[in-house]
């Protein structure tokens, strides 16, 4: 046993210290690159009014589908609110799209457009949101090591102000009731 762990063990410390991960050494599809820079996990204390409580959103991005998709997965308050989606390019519409599935039991489909190198437009359709919304506009900007976000919503036939939040990157985890 001992002569066993002896022969390996210098194979199991070089993948122990080796700085690899296998989600960044997979490639992305082409159309797919421009999001290399989000993936990871990002964290964001949303503001909120005196008095309220606290709401932190937590959010991994992931490589998915062996390249040719990526994973959004997000929580709010340790699960009490979140979501996944997932976005694509489409080739037929020559588009990236995604989906974008709750907890709350709507659904989203949208796009995305690319305005410059650091900074996407996402376009979305909301399907059963109870609070009377049906359109959501977010612009999405890296600045870094941070990303800020700022969100409008189409409610009852008026879009709202723009909310503006700055994610972190993160260790924490998205969390699922």
């Amino acid at each position: 046993m001992n002569t066993i762990v002896l022969r390996y063990f210098p194979l199991l410390l070089c993948l122990l210290f080796t700085p690899f991960t296998w989600s960044s050494s997979k490639t992305l599809a082409p159309e797919l690159m421009l999001f290399k820079d989000y993936l990871g996990t990002w964290q964001s204390q949303f503001p909120v009014g005196k008095g309220q409580p606290e709401v932190e959103d937590v959010a991994r991005w992931e490589r998915a589908l062996n390249g040719m998709a990526i994973r959004t997965l997000h929580s709010i308050n340790q699960g009490e609110y979140g979501g996944e989606s997932l976005i694509f390019y489409d080739k037929e519409k020559q588009k990236i799209v995604f989906y974008y599935f709750t907890t709350a039991g709507f659904y989203t489909t949208g796009h995305m457009e690319l305005v410059d190198e650091k900074t996407l437009i996402a376009y979305e359709e909301v399907s059963g949101n109870k609070e009377g919304i049906t359109q959501v506009k977010s612009t999405n900007e890296l600045l870094g090591n941070s990303m800020k976000v700022s969100t409008s919503y189409l409610k009852k036939g008026t879009w709202t102000t723009p909310e503006t939040r700055v994610y972190q990157r993160s260790d924490k985890q998205v969390v699922f009731k």
